[in-house]
């Protein structure tokens, strides 16, 4: 007998932070959905940290904020300095409330928190051991295979895949859809460290000669370090990190205990469309931005909100106009893509070596001293992504 109808709404391939978000959002609406994550655990390291106001607002609307708020440490203002002098500050204080910060929550706590949302909606939500092998379209659904538990060839058939399965995305290479953008010159060493550091709950960013270094704290008497480099450290070590801080800013990390060591360099990427027949893509499967400025989850996060709602409004519509609708969000969220990607680009040219600083200096200093200062605070809170302005 040919089957007609799928098994279920929505097949999600990924359970990151992206994933898990997409899940509760579909879940919250009444639409039924299955979350393919490979890992049996969340990630066991820090990663993505900071949460935009933008975002707390989304959880706000689906009823997740307080274990969030309970788990992470308010930032309400971050210092700009040289080596040796203040520059100014930007204080988050007189951003629209509630959220008038930004909340620092390592990945492992902000995954298992989403874990358990999402299983407090749906218990056969997640699952997990299951990695995504291929999925074939049909006329009326989309039939997805992966394996789990050594177990191959387990099938699933839904109405739409969303993929959220990172920037190396199988959904959208198995979609055939270009994947395009550049890489960046930018290197950086980062690292979490025992906070010896009189700053408390503000974050400092540094602009000395030789580039950038970033502090921000983190919950239980931790910071994260970021520095940035000459060029891409395969195996970052904490004596590198520490060195390079000692040099630039005369400040002992060398004896202070660290607790995760990792380097990066920067891209940016964006898919031709977030939405090709059946297959819907989301976060970093649908674009790939700079994470100084800590923007990335974030923006995925959106992505989660604008699909999840033209899925509802699709619930009892005709089928026909599906294509269009996910045309609206595609073009939605491109846009959006390229502003925080332009934002990204300004924060590392600030960063970058200067062999005239002064200039450099003298223009944030002038910055954080204007009447501007105030909307600076909202790009940093990734304000105004729906506007003309940058």
């Amino acid at each position: 007998m040919t089957k007609t109808k799928p098994d279920i709404p929505v097949v999600i391939v990924g359970g990151g932070p992206v994933g898990l978000f997409m899940a509760i959002c579909l879940l919250k609406e009444g639409i039924e959905c299955r979350v393919l994550e490979k890992r049996k655990e969340p990630v066991p390291d820090s990663r993505s940290l900071g949460i935009h106001p933008v975002s707390l607002e989304l959880f706000d609307e689906v009823g997740i904020t307080e274990p969030f708020l309970r788990a992470g440490l308010k930032i309400r203002k971050g210092i700009a300095l040289t080596e040796d002098k203040k520059l100014g500050e930007i204080s988050f204080e007189n951003c629209p409330k509630p959220h008038n910060y930004i909340l620092a929550c390592p990945q492992f706590t902000t995954e298992k928190i989403l874990r358990e949302e999402l299983m407090n909606l749906d218990e056969h939500a997640l699952i997990t051991g299951a990695t995504f092998q291929s999925f074939l379209e049909q006329e009326q659904f989309v039939e997805v295979t992966y394996s789990k538990d050594q177990q191959t060839n387990q099938r699933i058939s839904s109405n739409y895949v969303v993929g959220c399965d990172g920037k190396n995305s199988l959904v959208r290479q198995q979609a055939s859809i270009h994947f395009s953008g550049k890489r960046y010159d930018d290197t950086y060493i980062m690292g979490d460290f025992e906070d010896t550091t009189k700053f408390g709950p503000d974050a400092a960013v540094f602009l000395p000669k030789e580039g950038l270094i970033e502090c921000f704290p983190l919950p239980n008497g931790m910071r994260r370090w970021v520095v940035k480099t000459d060029a891409y450290i395969p195996e970052p070590r904490k004596l590198k990190l520490a060195t390079l801080v000692q040099d630039r800013l005369d400040y002992d990390l060398f004896g202070v205990k660290s607790t995760m060591l990792s380097s990066f360099g920067v891209q940016h990427f964006l898919a031709e469309t977030l939405a090709k027949g059946r297959v819907l893509l989301a976060g970093d499967a649908a674009h790939v931005v700079s994470p100084i400025g800590g923007q990335g989850m974030n923006l995925g996060w959106l992505d989660c909100r604008k699909l999840a709602d033209s899925l509802v409004f699709l619930k009892d519509k005709d089928p026909g106009i599906a294509g269009q609708v996910f045309q609206e969000y595609s073009e939605s969220q491109q846009r959006i893509s390229k502003k925080v990607a332009q934002r990204a680009e300004i924060n590392m040219a600030l960063g970058r070596k200067q062999k005239v600083p002064f200039l450099r200096n003298l223009f944030v200093k002038s910055l954080l001293h204007s009447p501007l200062k105030r909307k600076v605070a909202e790009l940093f809170t990734m304000r105004g992504l729906y506007s003309w302005w940058i």
